[in-house]
């Protein structure tokens, strides 16, 4: 099953998606509240029960889509998580860490796909970094890796948008991982159609057609549940946090010459399993809308 959030109503809503027909489902906030139940009330729906209580469909065109995401959530990010990205760049004459490197978006910075994202003033462009998306779907606290496996409720694509130099004016990556629109997620995919990330889901990000990463979730250094595990032990989870996974080889900073995202440019992400995530690149006044 796949669902988006949407504006319904005038506040977001999370709904079901069949090819181009949306099913509203619930606030987004009472979604998460019980995903697994709105998972099965959505699988009624689809099959053609009675939409009584939660909404006709709707065609995909018609609505306004909006991260699936309560503003409450944690949006947790790793970063050097593959092994031939933790090589290339500023990190590349470092040993492995032995734990994971996080760091923290706030939920303002998420969008969607087909949004376009702003260069801020004083970036020479922006880089891209697709990865995974996964969503929790229960309460995680001190868990070991099989409760932390569980919790997953399912994932999306992502595009980790990052604004380099802000990122390395410190040692501390938030402002650079923060910009306005800079967080696209595309279509949530519950986990029993992704499967196991370890067994494989290709990661590919295209610039303007062309070809800037491919890689591969085998090889991730930290598995997503080693990384759930790992914060459950300092921080509780809940339902509708997201841990965005980590990025394969191909970043633009780390090329010679760089190559960064300009306006006019399209970088697109495509996951197996998961979908297309597209999103245009515009100039710094697009910030207005923020």
């Amino acid at each position: 099953m796949q669902f988006i959030g949407i504006n319904h109503h005038g506040e977001p809503w999370a709904a079901a998606l069949l090819e181009t027909r949306v099913f509203p489902l619930a606030p987004v906030t009472d979604f998460w509240a019980d995903p697994e139940g709105w998972q099965d009330k959505s699988v009624s729906l689809v099959e053609g029960a009675s939409a009584s209580g939660a909404g006709a469909p709707l065609e995909r065109g018609s609505v306004t889509e909006v991260p699936i995401v309560p503003a409450s959530a944690r949006v947790i990010c790793v970063g050097l998580n593959y092994k031939a990205h933790a090589a290339e760049g500023s990190y590349k004459d470092q040993e492995l860490p032995p734990y994971p490197t996080l760091f923290g978006r706030w939920t303002a910075s998420l969008s969607v796909g087909n949004v376009p994202v702003p260069v801020p003033a004083g970036e020479a462009g922006l880089d891209w970094e697709g990865e995974v998306a996964a969503y929790i779907g229960q309460r995680v606290e001190s868990a070991d890796e099989a409760e932390a496996e569980g919790s997953v409720f399912g994932y999306s694509t992502f595009n980790d948008i990052t604004s380099r130099t802000a990122q390395k004016l410190t040692s501390q990556w938030t402002l650079g991982k923060n910009g306005d629109f800079s967080g696209p997620l595309g279509p949530l995919v519950s986990r029993d159609e992704v499967g196991d990330l370890r067994d494989g889901l290709q990661v590919r990000t295209r610039v303007n057609g062309i070809e800037a990463q491919n890689g591969n979730t085998r090889d991730m250094i930290f598995s997503v549940p080693a990384i759930i595990s790992l914060i459950s032990q300092t921080f509780t989870l809940h339902p509708g946090d997201v841990i965005a996974t980590g990025t394969p080889e191909g970043v633009g900073y780390a090329r010679t010459p760089q190559w960064l995202l300009q306006p006019g440019d399209t970088v697109e992400v495509e996951i197996d399993k998961l979908g297309t995530l597209t999103t245009p690149v515009g100039d710094v006044s697009l910030r207005s809308r923020a």
